[in-house]
């Protein structure tokens, strides 16, 4: 059995985020966000029995994805700036999960969500805008759902 070993994403990441600008990063974190919903996906099929709860957590990363979409516009021009790390930045985050079982991934992931939180609560504390930082906070609060939902998932029915 492999040590679990949890990284600090946003240092993982750091790479990725930092070649985007900065007016764009919530927008990529965005865009990351939607690749954790599709990895939730893998994870329903996987999980059949836990399907709806899994697909619960997909649709949180989407919503979360939607609200920072709303609450950041986007320069179109930076568009290209945003979207060309992020298929690297989608396989690093991919490949943390590679060398565990399914159950690790998901406890990989539970605490993946909660750094998640703190990352828009960080935002939160920076920006001036109360709409915006409201609809930071809401985001804290879908991810950690995410990870209380999966610390009850694994605490009852992981080996």
């Amino acid at each position: 059995m492999t040590a679990l070993e949890i990284p600090r994403f946003g240092e993982l990441l750091a790479p990725f985020i930092g070649r985007v600008p900065a007016e764009a990063m919530p927008r990529f974190l965005a865009l990351l966000e939607r690749g954790a919903a599709d990895r939730y996906r893998v994870w329903a099929e996987a999980l059949p029995e836990h399907r709806a709860g899994l697909l619960d957590c997909a649709g949180r990363e989407d919503e979360i994805a939607d609200r920072i979409d709303a609450a950041f516009a986007l320069d179109e021009s930076l568009r290209p700036a945003l979207e060309a790390p992020l298929p690297e930045a989608i396989a690093v985050y991919y490949e943390v999960f590679a060398a565990y079982d399914i159950w690790d991934q998901l406890r990989i992931q539970a605490n993946a969500e909660r750094q998640g939180a703190n990352a828009w609560r960080g935002i939160a504390a920076r920006h001036p805008d109360p709409d915006v930082v409201r609809a930071l906070e809401s985001c804290s609060a879908l991810e950690e759902s995410s990870a209380d939902y999966l610390d009850v998932l694994i605490a009852t029915h992981a080996p």
